[in-house]
């Protein structure tokens, strides 16, 4: 057999059936089978010319196709080969024996994550007639509060669950009867209780790529759910980033997190709510409000209340796997007729075939597109400076392919109407736009200062790899050093004793940040120039400083370094008096987190946060406007650049 067939079936399953120096796989198709032998076979992952096997689990060293049989020690210690029938006759037996080649059912599985160089566990579940020739749709489903991604896949299925005590292993191993659904199923864990936002969201959709990856999933059948905290996670990464959906079914959502602004965004989104009128845990009247909200702008809401149930509404939403029947009603319509979008961050800038390339952070941004039925382009927009539309090939005729217009005499210019005023291009399989002293004409619109990597808030600095950074310089003795060094700490300490989270973050000394720390991560930075080498190095760049003489002060703000950003902190920490201050923020998240959540992109305080002297956003440029650099100037602590 040649080693070309072997890339044909590399991601087609296989199973190790021996480990040590050399190992033996039997690669199966639904047509054919064929073998291969490995020299080495010992490390965790299988790639064969860009294929990935889960079952084999090994990068081999040396690849051996065909008959040749490999070397064996004889017991004068030389090479010995067994002849080539001896082998044929085997390698048959075992092809004939061998099992299936991919594990089905319920199973557990990771992802790497580069936030902490850690393998992030997710629940998963394949179809029992799985077959990779085939595409199918896939459910992602979200935990609840003080839960995992263990006993969110049991739930889903209408299966009992019992919270804590359970090894990994032990639930999958005696995982319930159930139905089986042809649905690829993933839950992943996103560190435990900690919301869905930030390093959560960040791990929901590398899970979701790392299932895209290894299976053949439909991209235009892929549903969200989830329940308590996950159902009000599903509205979020619902609402921020509709077109990666077909369907949403939030389950008692709990209140706070999604701000109800958003709801437009749902427009091409069937979503099904479901919550208990006896909640005690999550008031019915957030399921209730979020459906009238819905409904009044123009998305399809169901709801679905269920009489005297309590905080459990998915035991009778997921009974019998009805949710994957309502699922398997709909799929994704990439180039719908219309798309409405409500924005305040360029992280979240996108839809279906409309982009907003130019906005102001924190402030909302939205955008109304439709494609009329007589081939015109309607367009409304609010504090937006410039846009991108991708040319669906069933609304433009005039394209053929990308790249190779053919317009007919009669039909070269395109006519778009923004903002009730037309504007006519030429025909386009992309087509982009910005406004001029207050007139839009074709054109891309290129950000300055703020822009897509590089906006804030404060909390954009720990959605993602970071490293905690405390200053050596000018420490008098190891007990001022070590105090400092606690104070980082703190900062990167997010689990608490009831709420354990699955995140290591690192904390690293000035003189230990290096040219790699600074390529890959933001820097949470504690100091000022003067006790910090890091924070001195960027101080001509940085927008604000505090006086090293302010001791009874505290100074927080985020800036752009290089590719990431930099959150400094100077004075009293960030989180002094946040006890009394009450200050709002991501309910849902850990504490560190919500309290990030609930600045802009600077604040300065007198001695605790219930006295602050001025906080806010910078302007697009990353400067202090006018009247709140007069605030922030006031005390006689703080320079402005």
């Amino acid at each position: 057999m040649r080693s070309t067939l072997l890339s044909g079936v590399a991601n087609r399953g296989c199973r190790r059936l021996s480990s040590g120096l050399w190992g033996l796989a039997i690669f199966r198709t639904a047509r054919w089978r064929c073998w291969l032998l490995v020299g080495q076979a010992v490390s965790p992952v299988c790639r064969l010319k860009g294929g990935y096997c889960p079952a084999v689990a090994h990068k081999p060293r040396r690849l051996v196709t065909g008959l040749k049989e490999p070397p064996q020690k004889a017991a004068t210690g030389r090479i010995a080969r067994p002849t080539t029938i001896a082998l044929l006759a085997a390698l048959t037996l075992l092809a004939q024996s061998a099992p299936d080649t991919l594990r089905t059912g319920p199973q557990l599985s990771t992802f790497h994550s580069d936030v902490d160089d850690s393998n992030q566990p997710y629940a998963l579940y394949l179809p029992k007639s799985f077959d990779p020739g085939k595409k199918y749709p896939l459910v992602v489903s979200l935990h609840q509060e003080d839960s995992n991604h263990r006993l969110n896949l049991r739930s889903l299925f209408g299966a009992a669950t019992r919270l804590g005590g359970e090894a990994d292993t032990e639930d999958m191993r005696y995982f319930p009867p159930v139905r089986d659904v042809d649905f690829i199923i993933a839950c992943p864990y996103a560190r435990g209780t900690m919301g869905y936002q930030g390093i959560a969201e960040k791990d929901v959709y590398d899970m979701l790529a790392d299932v895209k990856r290894r299976f053949p999933v439909d991209e235009d059948r892929i549903y969200l759910t989830g329940i308590s905290m996950g159902g009000a996670g599903a509205l979020w990464l619902a609402l921020t980033r509709p077109d990666v959906w077909a369907a949403v079914a939030p389950v008692s959502p709990l209140p706070g997190g999604v701000a109800e602004e958003l709801a437009p965004n749902g427009l091409q989104l069937p979503i099904r709510l479901f919550h208990g009128d006896q909640d005690p845990v999550a008031s019915v009247e957030t399921s209730r409000r979020w459906q009238r909200k819905l409904q009044d702008s123009g998305v399809t809401a169901d709801y679905l209340e269920f009489p005297g149930v309590r905080h459990n509404a998915w035991d009778l939403a997921y009974r019998n796997g009805a949710i994957f029947d309502w699922f398997a009603k709909f799929r994704r319509n990439p180039f719908p007729d219309r798309v409405r979008f409500v924005t305040r961050s360029y992280r979240y800038s996108s839809a279906y075939w409309v982009r907003i390339d130019g906005l102001t952070p924190g402030m909302a941004a939205s955008i109304d597109a439709e494609w009329t039925a007589n081939g015109e382009f309607h367009i409304q927009t609010q504090n937006i400076e410039g846009f991108t539309i991708t040319v669906a090939p069933a609304h433009l005729p005039l394209v053929r392919q990308v790249g190779q217009a053919v317009p007919p005499a009669s039909s070269s210019v395109l006519t778009v109407s923004i903002d009730a005023t037309p504007v006519r291009v030429k025909p386009s399989p992309s087509l982009s736009f910005t406004k001029s002293a207050g007139r839009w004409q074709s054109g891309r619109f290129e950000p300055t200062g703020k822009r897509p990597g590089a906006e804030g808030p404060i909390s954009e600095a720990v959605s993602a790899r970071q490293i905690y950074v405390y200053g050596g310089s000018g420490a008098r003795t190891a007990e001022e050093l070590e105090a400092r060094r606690k104070i980082a700490e703190t900062a990167a300490a997010w689990s608490t004793a009831r709420s354990r989270l699955a995140l290591s973050l690192a904390v690293k000394a000035d003189t230990a940040v290096t040219a790699a720390d600074l390529d890959s991560a933001d820097l949470i930075l504690f100091g000022t120039p003067e006790t910090n080498s890091v924070i001195a190095r960027f101080a001509p760049s940085l927008p604000l400083a505090l006086s090293p003489a302010a001791a009874d002060f505290g100074l927080l703000f985020i800036a752009p370094i290089g590719k990431h950003y930099a959150l400094v902190s100077s004075g009293l920490p960030w989180w002094t008096g946040a006890d009394e201050a009450n200050r709002s923020g991501n309910s849902l998240a850990p504490e560190q987190l919500r309290l990030l959540s609930s600045f802009g992109d600077y604040i300065l305080f007198k001695g605790s946060l219930t006295n602050v002297v001025a906080e806010g956003r910078f302007d697009r440029n990353w400067k202090v406007p006018a009247d709140a650099a007069q605030k922030l100037l006031s005390p006689g602590t703080v320079t402005v650049h």
